[in-house]
């Protein structure tokens, strides 16, 4: 069963060009003004933030937050965009800057669970039912200042409060092994799935999952990718590449490692992904030296998707399976390089 395939990005990927070892190098590009690039770059759909969709909603009350968020909705309608979901941000504001759900502070955390119960509140207007948990603090730099064990339930509960406060909402659990943390709780898609297995209601907790991150972790990401699909908990992915282990890179999707990134479009076709209404996420930075408006890293990436999703359905099932079945893998290997080189 092939998949269907419609794309998103978040606003952040249209930004100003600062990096962890360099300051903004573009003039900033208004949200409306974003809004508006989306068709015309192909996408048809928005990841948010909380904050991108309510600025300062730390200064809000539930009230005034709705009500900013009821203005996105309008305005996503007009450009005839979807919310693909909404991300509760714990990892800039200075009460997380020790982990928000695993702070060793209470005021900390109880303000992390607060922060995530108005990032539901936003998703419902503007009707996503899909929350992002990236998990970016919940770890330590020294073992010794957090209980691993500890730390773990604490995540849980905080699963477990927003899957109570709201009974119609579903968690994707984005993993990273490291970065801003030295060590994270949560580093894989298997820690992320087991953590759902745990909450009260594992049927609304999945995965998202980061081509990046889990090249971060040493692993492949279409490896990742099918192991959540066997458990029917890809809810949407993130893709872009990564050169190493070095910092999240997010760079254009296959640029890097074109065959990598063949073999994630391959296992999301094979298995349907996007029947269910997934989309496919892009989460890729423009290089620094880009002039604003510095988009092509979007079109670019949903172009070489696309484009490896034509040579993989142009594959001769009848090939395959007969090197497989013969276990020539030489054979199979060649096969796969000449159809990414054209021959």
């Amino acid at each position: 069963m092939s998949g269907e395939f419609r794309f998103s990005f978040g606003p952040w990927n249209i930004h100003e060009g600062h990096d962890p070892f360099g300051p903004a190098v573009r003039d900033s590009i208004a949200f409306n003004r974003k809004l508006g690039l989306y068709r015309q770059l192909g996408f048809g759909a928005v990841q948010f933030h909380d904050d991108d969709a309510v600025p300062n909603l730390n200064d809000l009350s539930p009230a005034q937050i709705a009500k900013e968020a009821r203005g996105v909705a309008r305005a996503l309608k007009r450009h005839g965009l979807a919310a693909e979901f909404v991300a509760p941000r714990l990892w800039e504001d200075p009460r997380t800057i020790d982990g928000g759900y695993t702070s060793n502070d209470a005021r900390c955390r109880k303000y992390a669970i607060e922060r995530s119960l108005r990032c539901i509140d936003i998703a419902q207007e503007l009707g996503t039912d899909l929350i992002v948990l990236w998990l970016a603090r919940e770890g330590t730099y020294i073992r010794e200042a957090k209980d691993s064990r500890v730390a773990t339930q604490r995540i849980l509960e905080a699963v477990n409060t927003m899957l109570a406060y709201n009974s119609k909402i579903r968690i994707a659990i984005e993993a990273k092994p490291n970065e801003p943390m030295d060590h994270t709780y949560i580093p894989t898609t298997g820690h992320a799935l087991a953590l759902g297995q745990a909450s009260v209601d594992p049927a609304r907790v999945g995965a998202n999952i980061e081509s990046a991150h889990a090249i971060l972790a040493g692993l492949d990401p279409s490896d990742e990718m099918g192991f959540a699909l066997a458990f029917d908990k890809l809810w949407t992915v993130h893709l872009n590449d990564q050169n190493g282990l070095k910092f999240d890179q997010d760079k254009t999707f296959g640029s890097v490692d074109l065959r990598r990134a063949f073999n994630q479009v391959r296992i999301l076709d094979i298995h349907g992904y996007g029947r269910g209404g997934e989309w496919v996420g892009l989460d890729v930075k423009a290089m620094r030296t880009q002039k604003k408006p510095a988009v092509a890293h979007l079109s670019n990436s949903r172009e070489i998707f696309l484009r490896l999703l034509e040579i993989s359905r142009s594959l001769s099932d009848a090939r395959l399976k007969a090197f497989i079945a013969a276990r020539d893998y030489e054979g199979l290997d060649l096969y796969i390089m000449q159809s990414l080189l054209g021959k």
